[in-house]
């Protein structure tokens, strides 16, 4: 099919200003990979910002956008089939670089004419690459290379528009890239550990394709997070919720830092968090933060509602039900509380199908993502909505919270009650 020649999208210059995120943004075409969130990551790690899309945003919708670069991430589904993902092909006019990895480089190239097809056998481990063309996203990497395979369909042939510059001695396509348009294609998975020069190809292709500085740090991401909630705030007071774990110990953190003594925050003892875990959170956000903290007693209330249950997503809605209802009746005692302040993460918001350009499926239920009654009447405050994991773990260490806190396993109270095999014992 024919591609429209590049109509460059008007891209703001990268500063180190509250526009830095948009200035180096970069997307991932989500197609149903195991790995697209960690591409998401490792595009992090080269402190360019990164956001999760659907596969099959529109392009005038990233014209919008204005990314300075558009991922396309791998996927199970064969390219070849009817009712196969497939991107808006306007994307590869649009003159922003675009990179596919694995079943996006068959997406790619299949929707620039060429074809795909099966492999003589799937291909799943370790593979050596012959890189040649030493240039582009391939500069600095070794001529010879280990790259990790993980495909059962490849490009078989490409059109004439397209130069390849890597093979192994099963993929003759392991890598290419299109003569006239920013588009380049890789068979093999550079986000992954076991592709060693993995990250220096990502680093070229944002660097050196898509002009980013690496401007994006978390330091810079905390303290516009501070600016914004003392501008959403003013002197109004904000409920935090203690879990427990680590999400939200860290909001509590970063709101105290905003905004002091106008923080209120309630930990609901359900009777399901680990040994000595309440008195910990206690402590540090009594002794260290000082703030307004409310303990609310509710091990038996939550035990009775739990009693004979077993499936794991009924137990979810049980636990948030009677959540709720706790801390609305205990958030009714604080005078002048106007925000509510969750922990939600960029994960919970892509599993609960709520990101406004993310993938539309819901992986699981969460808490945080549409849990909260009409009713309760709170204007939310988000701060960490776009950080992954290892972010927040980062963000809280930075902030000078204790790393027995930071680094303590997931899944806190009411996820431990999920997670526990059949009914939860009173």
């Amino acid at each position: 099919m024919s591609v429209a020649s590049p109509q460059p999208v008007s891209r703001p210059e990268a500063t180190a200003s509250v526009n830095t995120v948009n200035a180096e943004r970069v997307l991932v075409l989500d197609f149903g990979s195991q790995y697209a969130q960690l591409i998401a990551r490792r595009v992090r790690e080269q402190h360019v910002y990164c956001e999760i899309v659907r596969h099959d945003i529109t392009a005038q919708r990233v014209a919008e956008i204005a990314p300075r670069g558009i991922i396309l991430s791998g996927g199970p589904a064969s390219i070849y089939e009817d009712d196969a993902p497939r991107c808006d092909p306007g994307l590869f006019g649009l003159g922003i670089p675009v990179l596919g990895i694995c079943y996006g480089m068959q997406a790619a190239c299949e929707a620039l004419g060429g074809h795909v097809g099966r492999a003589e056998a799937r291909e799943y481990g370790r593979a050596q690459c012959d890189v040649l063309a030493p240039d582009s996203i391939f500069a600095n990497v070794p001529t010879t290379t280990d790259v990790w395979m993980s495909h059962g369909d490849q490009v078989t042939t490409v059109s004439a528009d397209f130069v390849p510059l890597a093979k192994t001695a099963t993929c003759p396509l392991a890598a290419v890239r299109h003569r006239s348009l920013p588009v380049f294609g890789l068979q093999f998975h550079p986000e992954v550990t076991h592709t060693p020069a993995g990250s220096t190809m990502l680093a070229n292709f944002l660097c050196r394709e898509c002009g980013c500085n690496g401007t994006w740090r978390l330091e810079d991401f905390a303290q516009l997070a501070i600016d914004s909630i003392r501008q959403q705030v003013g002197q109004g007071r904000v409920i935090c919720g203690l879990s427990g774990g680590v999400d939200s110990a860290v909001v509590a953190a970063l709101i105290s830092r905003a905004i002091g003594d106008q923080l209120s925050c309630i930990l609901v003892d359900n009777g399901l968090l680990r040994k000595n875990e309440a008195a910990a959170v206690i402590e540090e956000f009594s002794d260290h933060f000082k703030t307004d903290l409310h303990v609310v007693p509710a091990a038996d209330r939550f035990l009775d509602v739990l009693a004979g249950i077993t499936e794991p997503q009924e137990k979810r809605r049980r636990i948030g039900r009677t959540f709720i209802e706790c801390f609305t009746d205990e958030a009714a005692k604080i005078e002048d509380a106007r925000f509510l302040a969750q922990g939600t993460l960029y994960p919970d918001v892509i599993e609960s199908g709520a990101a406004a350009d993310g993938p539309a499926a819901t992986i699981k239920l969460h808490h945080n993502v549409g849990g909260l009654p009409e009713d309760l009447q709170f204007e939310l405050i988000e701060p960490l909505r776009d950080l992954f994991k290892d972010e927040v773990r980062q963000l809280g260490l930075n902030l000078g919270l204790p790393e027995k806190i930071v680094w303590r396993h997931p899944f806190p109270g009411p996820g431990l009650a999920v997670r526990c095999l059949g009914e939860v014992p009173g």
